[in-house]
């Protein structure tokens, strides 16, 4: 019987610090994208995309979002007395979005060893990772894309987009050969921040991953990569020894939340297409004397 994707991670303990001095306090998935925490619109993404548990991992200092998600009685109190209906839901919608589970990373020790804190929580059956500093806006749901590439071909997805000239060298990118759906490739291994005439395609990794639970076992027993970390990737190279992995160039555009310009950018993009304040917002851009 085919499985399932039920469960979706969310790291959530790094330190955020290129956000800094904003998130000496703040978590960086808190950092507000229009009015709503980055971190909110992947629990979104995997909602809409079937998800039934998230499971966030999260840090010191990190209490912000465990509260964000979490009712707030004195809030929705004080929003009843003074009759703020509509605010009144927004509230009490983030708080019945999802049932939630947090795990501790007592470290910030990579993105692998962040993905295998939540390995009791997972259980034995595939999940999702979302990195909330990956913002994708699409037609349809990026997991949800993942999860019927996935449904089909019953083994590991990886999200890439295609990148152009020097700007490869920033990302981890799939080496492979092309599948029968023209978006899919079969891969057969990735380089990390590969110099442009090496890079093996241009298809880079983003922060949307579907893993079967062998991964587990495999990043128990991988060796602390660069800056001492256990990386996720060396874990999937790893997997590709006993099982298939896919890469899915998805359709949508994807913001970097966790990059200064690349949040602006997608300030910008959000905001324009809120009907609340998107003709008013684009109308004082036209303003401006650039």
């Amino acid at each position: 019987m085919n499985k399932k994707v039920r469960k979706a991670v969310f790291p959530a303990a790094g330190l955020g610090t290129r956000f800094l001095p904003a998130t000496k306090a703040i978590p960086k998935e808190m950092l507000a994208l229009v009015d709503k925490p980055i971190i909110q619109y992947g629990v979104e993404e995997a909602l809409a995309a079937g998800v039934e548990q998230i499971i966030i991992v999260t840090g010191r200092g990190k209490s912000a979002i465990e509260d964000h998600f979490d009712v707030s009685f004195e809030l929705e109190a004080t929003l009843e007395r003074r009759g703020k209906k509509e605010l009144l839901a927004v509230t009490r919608n983030v708080s019945n979005l999802v049932e939630l589970a947090y795990v501790r990373q007592k470290e910030a020790r990579g993105l692998g060893h962040a993905v295998l804190m939540a390995r009791d929580l997972v259980g034995d059956e595939p999940f999702a990772v979302i990195l909330p500093d990956d913002v994708i806006d699409a037609p349809v749901p990026c997991l949800k894309q993942m999860i019927d590439v996935f449904d089909e071909l019953q083994g590991s997805v990886l999200a890439t987009q295609i990148v152009e000239g020097p700007a490869i060298s920033a990302y981890g990118v799939l080496d492979g050969t092309p599948a029968k759906n023209p978006r899919v490739m079969n891969v057969k291994g990735m380089v990390e921040k590969p110099k442009p005439p090496d890079a093996p395609s241009k298809n880079a990794i983003i922060g949307r991953y579907i893993l079967t639970p062998k991964i587990f076992e495999l990043l128990e027993r991988t060796p602390l990569g660069a800056g001492g970390e256990l990386q996720l990737t060396d874990g999937i190279k790893t997997l590709l020894e006993t099982e298939k992995v896919y890469g899915y160039t998805f359709d949508g555009i994807r913001h970097d939340a966790g990059d200064k310009f690349g949040m602006l950018k997608a300030t910008v993009d959000f905001a324009l297409k809120r009907e609340d304040m998107g003709p008013q917002f684009r109308e004082y851009l036209k303003s401006l004397v650039l």
